[in-house]
């Protein structure tokens, strides 16, 4: 966070560094005491555990009027993978299902393999923890692969899969689910898009990432600014009509939205009339790092305007 700490400092923003953890929440929070804004990195589970005391203290921390980025509220809201179930019938939509129990998983899950391999995730993760491709080889078998990297493909049958899956069930790990149809064009890559408020502001291109089809090491994400040329379609349906109504039916106005955030996109099947479409894999809220150097400006500014500063002139 160096540059960032250099452009804020730049911009006469006081800005300190406050590290978190749950032994010593309670300095974290008096830290914190009469500060205006509060920017937030913080894996949704890490090492075991999670953010459930962390989102307390922020919440407290907003009560007390300071503007707090993410918010706990609207982490929750995008940055789950309920977004995905929540957003389905959108224009970045796919085919996706909500599985509250192992019991539905074995009646459910058999059928849609049919048509194809899919994605179960859990409610709540990062970096691949929680997510499995799925799909039905010719003997019946499953093929499952985790997200995690280091992680190797395994066969097991429909009990087997259940067995595996059942912690993400329980009530702590939000008690389901999510069922996505796996995308083929995975292969092609998938790209982030960086946003700042409702703003594109840089991209992030992975060409191989964990459930690439040949199962290779995942690739470096590689950083470009906001004008890559093939993403430009991409970048003009978020600002001109993606984020709003993706705002809209997670119940976010926009001055809720994280100042910084991003979303993961893989190239789906063409349009009817043949231009490109963006399917929606996940959002990040919790933790967006890092990111790419054209991401800082932009944040700087939109932090001097919610603490009331005039905005910086423009040469």
């Amino acid at each position: 966070f160096a540059a960032l700490f250099d452009d804020l400092a730049a911009a006469g923003v006081a800005a300190e560094p406050a590290v978190y953890h749950d032994d010593f929440a309670d300095e974290v929070l008096a830290q914190l005491h009469g500060v205006q804004l509060v920017l937030v990195w913080c894996n949704p589970i890490e090492e075991g555990r999670r953010r459930d005391r962390l989102d307390a203290l922020l919440r407290e921390v907003a009560q007390r009027g300071a503007l707090v980025s993410a918010h706990p509220d609207a982490v929750l809201r995008l940055g789950t993978k309920d977004v995905l179930f929540e957003t389905r019938d959108l224009p970045f939509g796919s085919d996706v299902h909500r599985i509250e129990s192992t019991a539905q998983l074995a009646a459910e899950l058999p059928q849609r393999l049919r048509h194809g391999a899919r994605v179960l995730k859990q409610h709540r993760g990062h970096s691949g923890i929680g997510v499995w491709r799925v799909e039905q080889a010719d003997d019946g078998t499953l093929i499952v692969q985790h997200a995690q990297r280091g992680s190797t493909p395994q066969r097991m049958d429909l009990a087997g899969l259940s067995a595996t899956l059942a912690p993400y069930f329980e009530p702590a790990c939000g008690g389901h689910m999510i069922d996505q149809a796996w995308q083929p064009r995975l292969e092609e890559g998938m790209v982030r898009a960086y946003l700042v408020e409702d703003s594109l502001t840089g991209f992030g291109v992975q060409a191989v990432n964990a459930l690439h089809p040949d199962m290779r090491t995942p690739g470096p994400r590689l950083y470009h600014g906001p004008e890559l040329p093939e993403y430009q379609a991409l970048r003009q349906q978020l600002e001109s009509g993606w984020i709003a109504l993706l705002a809209e039916r997670v119940g976010l106005a926009r001055e809720q939205l994280p100042l910084l955030w991003d979303c993961d996109f893989i190239p789906g099947n063409p349009a009817t009339d043949g231009t490109q479409r963006f399917v929606l894999c996940e959002i990040n809220v919790s933790s967006v790092s890092p990111f790419p150097p054209s991401t800082v400006a932009p944040l700087v500014e939109a932090v001097r305007r919610r603490v009331g500063m005039p905005s910086r002139s423009r040469a």
